[in-house]
């Protein structure tokens, strides 16, 4: 019988074994806080005992009644694989190709707000650790750390903005993105307005934070974070500002009185979007796209990519998954453009079938924030070996020797 096994180059075998290095290198020097950690969701827990209440009410909370958070999950539940058995994978690889890049794994850290407020320098902590483990992260444009530290730190790093509400704005901030030579744009497209997260005014959350006595209670009571990351940041690095929204520092991240100026982003339009296209040289790609109507406008106007995002469940509640529209998205655009997926995912076997599913590549968020937060680059490195382990059986188990082979055909 001819047999199933695909070749492999010998670069894809030296990545594998390099991985594999890695991978035991973060387990054999795990703090012993991480040993009891087995899979993403027991970093929510560990984290939602170290983190005062409104900032782990920031991270885990959504929109309104929390529908679309729920919904993500659910989505993924309402397929089950149909698993292909002795084929021989010994060789198998999850090395995935994107925008002219092998990484080690075909998924990559969302960009999460405020990381260095929830872990000790948070942003270089998340970028330095996927850099180091070969795959992407994507650095919030509503971070606390100048993006030249972390274009520094770890030069692969993909800058995410939330566009200003002014043409002059746009374009000093894409200005500064190149300047400090990030090579991919993420712009997200689904925040025209501010969602109503009724769950931050409820854990005392808001940005800036309000200084309060059930603020400094708060603190005061998870001393791990007030010793670790607040005063720590403090004395070494001074008061947080928001450093990336415009081209020049924002407002403080702790305020009695100051105001983050998001106004204007209710007027912005596709015409952005090609201007920028215009503008900016590097790889471009639109965050938030459910639509598949917009998904062929994205491919009309140059960009690169979109990712497929309902923003976790935090802007707009009832918003569909984006698992559930993106074989919609997929049949769309087809090749056009490369279609990339987030939100829900929380195991190995998610990323399976959101790549059978027809995403090229996904992304997390919470679970790689709350490793942050858990025990900073250790954590967030264990975080990535654990779904990397998970992605590696659950590819054995349904007979996929490479993700080309992770196609609707494995679900049911």
């Amino acid at each position: 019988m001819k047999s199933t096994v695909k070749s492999t180059n010998p670069h894809e075998a030296a990545d594998a074994k390099a991985l594999a290095k890695a991978a035991y290198e973060v387990r054999a020097d795990l703090p012993k806080r991480l040993r009891r950690v087995l899979s993403l969701n027991d970093f929510e827990n560990e984290a939602r005992s170290l983190l005062p209440r409104p900032l782990f009410g920031y991270i885990a909370g959504a929109a309104e009644d929390s529908t679309s958070l729920t919904a993500n999950r659910l989505a993924f539940a309402r397929h089950e694989f149909c698993p292909k058995v002795m084929i021989n994978v010994s060789r198998r690889s999850q090395s995935t190709d994107l925008f002219g890049h092998k990484y080690s794994c075909p998924f990559g850290i969302a960009p999460v707000g405020i990381s260095a407020i929830s872990a000790y320098r948070g942003d270089i902590v998340l970028a330095s650790a996927a850099q180091k483990l070969n795959i992407p992260a994507i650095m919030s444009g509503s971070s606390l750390i100048r993006m030249e530290e972390v274009h520094d730190a770890a030069p692969s790093t993909w800058f995410q903005a939330y566009l200003p509400g002014d043409s002059g704005g746009i374009d000093a901030l894409i200005d500064r993105v190149e300047s400090a030579k990030f090579s991919t744009l993420v712009i997200t497209v689904d925040i025209p307005v501010w969602a109503n997260r009724e769950n931050n005014i409820r854990t005392g959350f808001s940005l800036p934070l309000r200084p309060s006595m059930r603020l400094a209670f708060d603190g005061i009571t998870h001393p791990r974070w007030l010793f670790g990351t607040f005063l720590q940041t403090m004395l070494r690095h001074g008061m947080p500002h928001f450093e990336n929204s415009f081209s020049t520092r924002g407002a403080p991240m702790l305020s009695a009185s100051a105001v983050r100026d998001t106004t204007g982003r209710d007027h912005l339009c596709w015409d952005n979007i090609e201007r920028i296209r215009r503008r900016w040289k590097g790889r471009l790609v639109l965050k938030g796209i459910l639509h598949p109507d917009d998904a062929k406008r994205a491919a009309l106007s140059g960009v690169d990519g979109i990712i497929v995002s309902n923003h976790g469940g935090r802007q707009l509640d009832g918003a569909v998954s984006p698992l559930t529209v993106l074989p919609l998205i997929k049949e769309a655009v087809q090749d056009s453009i490369v279609v990339m997926m987030d939100s829900g995912i929380r195991r190995g076997s998610d990323v399976l079938k959101a790549l059978a599913l027809g995403a090229a590549f996904v992304f997390l968020g919470r679970p790689f924030m709350y490793a942050a937060a858990v025990a900073g680059e250790s954590g967030v490195r264990h975080a990535i070996t654990l779904l990397r382990d998970e992605v590696d059986r659950n590819m054995a188990m349904v007979g996929a020797t490479s993700v080309e082979d992770l196609t609707a055909s494995i679900l049911v």
